[in-house]
């Protein structure tokens, strides 16, 4: 079967996010004051060939831990399903 995984890292809530600090500050310059605490990670989509959707999830999850995440500084959510 294939599968298709939506993933989503985003740096660790207690590090310093500079990327989404500038955006933060600059929707000041832009009207837009109510939008604050701007954080910006990464969205991966993928297919993965497995038997099942356990073996599909072990494998995503491996190559989050691998290669697609840095753990240090970065956290890692996805989601999978059958197509």
């Amino acid at each position: 079967m294939i599968f298709r995984a939506e993933i989503d890292i985003m740096p660790l809530k207690n590090l310093l996010d500079p990327q989404g600090k500038a955006v933060s500050m600059s929707m000041k310059n832009i009207n837009l004051s109510e939008i604050t605490n701007v954080r910006i990670g990464k969205h991966i989509s993928l297919e993965v060939e497995a038997a099942s959707e356990e073996l599909a999830k072990n494998k995503v999850e491996e190559a989050c831990k691998k290669l697609l995440a840095n753990q240090i500084m970065e956290s890692f959510t996805f989601k999978i399903e059958a197509i």
